[in-house]
């Protein structure tokens, strides 16, 4: 399902001035928290600088994007590695990530039930319980195997249930699964009425690190094709991404950001940008290739995709390696902040 951005000058201004041309890119993103760093680039006038307009589209799921990206109906999409993305690869489609978009630490939580907190007191007890996973091939359940194996089990030791994250505070609720792994803002929804307890950080189990969640992903074709366009491109999206983190950690344009999401929809809660953290991000731009290699061979292992690409063909990082030699050292303005990552 796709979503137009409707785009005004009055919310998020990506005109061009009057008699200057300019070049069109069709994007598509899985609205989060993170969409902030493309919308920041839009509202301050990043891409509107490098003669660009952008045409954004909201979408539900990166896997269901990819086809469309590598026809090029889609030049850049943002969204999950999921396992669509590497079979995509292994396929040869002309599709490639190029830069990150969420990467550990990212509040998500493997969660139990609280009536369960004194009999569940380690990962051991785990084994044989019922655990609700967004998905079976999702990165939810990839961290939930990994919390697993530094307790010597594995998937095959629990039963994994697939339910939406936002059924799991009502399915741990009514004692319907024993064990959720959630993500922002679920996890707060499920802890702070008691329907859960947080139990097991993945940030803290999950290796090699950071974890690489979320990436942006570019149509290869039609990058050699117009590779000018694509280093402006990028060299706006950057500075976004760059004002996401400044903002992630307490910045000075924090409330700027924080009024963006609310009004474009990426978080409609106002409270839950002020009082939780956000989703880490690079503020370089650099993916951790060996944590989407590891996320390959999980796939792979599990019988999602039937092999793992060339780790050439994973990721592109020439294009923000040309981005940074321009753009400089990324210098953090809230130095007093200690949150990890973003940085």
């Amino acid at each position: 399902m796709r979503k137009r951005l409707l785009l005004t000058c009055g919310v998020l201004c990506i005109g061009i001035s009057a008699g200057r041309a300019e070049d069109m890119v069709r994007a598509a993103e899985v609205r989060s928290i993170g969409s902030g760093a493309t919308l920041t680039a839009i509202d301050r006038g990043y891409f509107r600088d490098q003669g660009i307009k952008v045409e954004l589209d909201a979408i539900d799921s990166s896997a269901n994007a990819i086809a469309l990206l590598a026809q090029s109906r889609y030049q850049i999409i943002e969204g999950g590695l999921s396992a669509g993305y590497f079979n995509a690869l292994d396929k040869d489609l002309p599709i490639i990530a190029v830069a990150d978009r969420a990467s550990s630490p990212l509040g998500h939580n493997l969660m139990i039930r609280t009536d369960l907190k004194g009999e569940i007191k380690s990962i051991k007890d785990l084994k044989g319980r019922v655990m609700a996973s967004n998905g079976p091939g999702s990165i939810s359940t990839y961290e939930i195997d990994k919390i697993l194996q530094s307790g010597g089990l594995g998937i095959a030791d629990v039963d994994i249930k697939v339910v939406p994250f936002t059924q799991m505070g009502l399915a741990l609720n009514n004692k319907a699964v024993d064990a959720a792994l959630a993500i922002p803002p679920f996890t707060y929804q499920i802890r702070d009425p008691g329907f859960g307890v947080m139990f097991a950080d993945p940030d803290d189990y999950v290796r090699p690190a950071p974890t690489e969640l979320s990436v942006n992903m570019i149509n290869t074709d039609w990058a050699k094709q117009n590779l000018d366009l694509v280093r402006r491109y990028y060299l706006a999206y950057m500075r976004g991404v760059r004002d996401y983190c400044q903002a992630y950690h307490g910045g000075s344009n924090r409330k700027e950001m924080i009024d963006l999401l609310v009004r474009s929809g990426a978080e409609r809660r106002p409270e839950m940008l002020n009082d939780y953290i956000w989703p880490a991000r690079d503020p370089l731009g650099r993916v951790n290739v060996a944590s989407v290699l590891d996320i390959a061979g999980w796939y792979v292992k599990n019988k999602f995709t039937s092999a793992v690409p060339a780790t050439a063909r994973l990721a592109d990082l020439s294009y923000i390696d040309y981005v940074n030699s321009k753009l400089g050292p990324f210098v953090l303005e809230n130095q007093s902040s200690t949150l990890k990552g973003c940085r």
